[in-house]
């Protein structure tokens, strides 16, 4: 019974789509994209497949013209994020609002040592997650970067803490960002 009903609606759409193009003519029609057969319904006898159609209109204005703005590729902005910033934590939230322990403990501890993070959310871009991951060949975030160099996560960034390393790495980091890299 259900099989009959919706073979009769497709006929009637398949239908109605046939009466459009005579109503609306075929060049309104070569932008839509319709097919009522389905797979399986070998009771429908009517297929009709409008081919999808973009065209470039030269009278459209330069903002409304499609754009590609990247500059780049994820790993040269990677790379240029590690170069530019001391300190820098690839994590899953911000420092004011982690989404994850780890993250949360690697801010933590960078906090102790007054220094500027920049933190960068790899929550939101898978694309951002897999470029970190290839650049440092590293599986898991957070990720911590200082002076151009890859630290680890959290576990690490912790065992530097507690035996004194961390605040020796740190040295020359001023808390207004500005660093000697010498």
């Amino acid at each position: 019974m259900a099989r009959q009903l919706s073979t009769k609606i497709l006929r009637a759409t398949a239908s109605s789509v046939s009466n459009a193009k005579v109503g609306f003519g075929p060049f309104s029609m070569q932008y839509m994209n319709y097919s009522t057969k389905q797979s399986g319904d070998s009771d429908v006898a009517t297929s009709i497949t409008y081919p999808s159609k973009i065209t470039t209109d030269r009278n459209t204005h330069e903002d409304f013209q499609p754009t590609n703005k990247s500059t780049g590729s994820l790993l040269d902005i990677v790379d240029k994020d590690v170069k530019e910033n001391p300190v820098l934590i690839y994590m899953k939230g911000l420092p004011g609002a982690p989404r994850c322990g780890f993250s949360a403990l690697a801010v933590k501890v960078l906090r102790q040592y007054d220094v500027p993070i920049k933190a960068i959310d790899i929550l939101g871009d898978l694309k951002l997650q897999e470029s970190v991951k290839a650049y440092t060949n590293w599986p898991t975030f957070p990720q911590v970067f200082i002076k151009r160099e890859f630290v680890g996560g959290p576990d690490m960034l912790l065992n530097m803490h507690q035996n004194g390393e961390l605040k020796d790495l740190l040295v020359g980091i001023n808390p207004d960002g500005a660093t000697k890299l010498g």
